[in-house]
């Protein structure tokens, strides 16, 4: 009959019709160029952010800033400028500016100026601060004016670490590491040279204060004049280390400070080399792995760092350990008789004692006095 079985007479066209239509839009498709959603990352936008899901509920800022309501922040009110009912800027208040630098340091950082960057675009600063951003120097300032009241909470924090028992000073562990200072090796110089250096900065200081304010925004002669007495406190301060070396009896021709990091020292790097730097000596509580205490000397061994490392857990935590696990570096006829008498069980490897000026002693007492004490694992 000429017409397909299943198809109607009259329908032919219309079948035919529709299976010529796929054909065609695949060929359209193919033959036309893709187009996409494009992404435009630089623009700025406008959008409603709600600052209290900008992180989770468990979220380590969260805690920060509940565990830093609960301490005694009193001591950081007492150079607050405005107060109720007097005309004035509101400042900060204590416990964001500890709760930021407290999360900073369990974060990493330690830099002000890195925070203050955060503060711009980290969920967990912007939640913490707001959406406002701290300034830099206020960060800076606030950790150097309150440094007495900021060890106070630690110890405050240790008290309460103790009283959940996640301290127990059983086994206490001590160990110190180089950091270096921001200081390059040729900003040491001699008292001479820094004098003249510190006569040069308080003129810069003085042309600073008499600029009038037409040569210069209100904002661009504050931060020269801020630097130009960074620098000459960095100069005094520098003058005064001198006398820190002579107390130390280092050799007059020896003598150098630093005229942008005084209180650093030369010190030999583990990796080899010297370079300025400072020895932070840690004290950790070997149950939970907790820092009992810190402390930074100028000392650039280990050997007599021992006893006031013990001294810091004490006063930060009113107990004495009932053992102190060192290495080699801090082995000495001196510590091992402390120890002693402090009744602290001394653990130590057995070293050579050769070397170490008044502290040394020869191999026969050495094994003596070490068959009485428990000092080598």
């Amino acid at each position: 009959m000429g017409i397909e079985q299943g198809t109607l007479p009259g329908c032919e066209s219309a079948v035919e019709s529709q299976t010529e239509a796929p054909a065609k839009q695949e060929s359209e498709v193919s033959v036309g160029k893709p187009r996409y959603e494009v992404i435009e990352r630089e623009q700025l936008c406008w959008r409603p952010i709600d600052i209290e899901r900008l992180i989770g509920a468990e979220h380590p800022a969260r805690a920060v800033w509940e565990f830093i309501g609960r301490l005694e922040l009193s001591l950081y009110q007492e150079e607050a400028r405005a107060v109720e009912g007097k005309a004035g800027r509101p400042g900060w208040e204590p416990r964001l500016l500890v709760s930021l630098w407290v999360y900073g340091y369990s974060q990493g950082i330690g830099s002000a100026r890195a925070i203050e960057e955060l503060c711009q675009w980290e969920p967990a600063y912007q939640w913490l601060t707001g959406s406002r951003v701290i300034n830099a120097h206020t960060l800076s300032d606030f950790r150097v004016k309150h440094d007495t009241a900021l060890n106070g909470l630690f110890v405050q924090t240790l008290g309460l670490l103790s009283v959940d028992g996640l301290i127990t000073l059983e086994r206490v562990m001590q160990d110190g590491t180089k950091i270096r200072a921001k200081a390059a090796a040729d900003s040491f110089r001699r008292p001479q040279r820094i004098e003249q250096a510190l006569k040069e900065a308080k003129a810069q200081v003085a042309a600073v204060e008499a600029m009038s304010e037409e040569e210069g925004s209100r904002r661009m002669a504050k931060a020269r004049q801020r630097a130009a007495r960074e620098r000459q406190e960095r100069l005094e301060q520098a003058l005064q280390e001198f006398d820190q070396l002579e107390k130390e009896d280092k050799d007059k021709e020896q003598r150098r400070v630093s005229t942008s990091d005084p209180e650093a020292r030369v010190m030999k790097q583990p990796g080899g080399g010297y370079a300025p730097s400072y020895n932070v000596q840690i004290d950790t509580d070997a149950n939970n792995g907790v820092v009992a205490a810190v402390g930074v000397v100028q000392a650039g061994n280990d050997f007599e760092q021992l006893e006031p490392g013990v001294d810091r857990v004490e006063d930060n935590l009113k107990e004495t350990p009932k053992e102190v696990v060192i290495d080699g570096g801090y082995v000495s006829k001196d510590t091992i008789v402390a120890m002693k008498q402090r009744a602290i069980e001394y653990i130590a490897p057995c070293v050579d004692e050769a070397g170490k000026g008044q502290s040394s002693y020869d191999q026969a007492r050495r094994e003596r006095r070490v068959s009485k004490f428990p000092v080598c694992l």
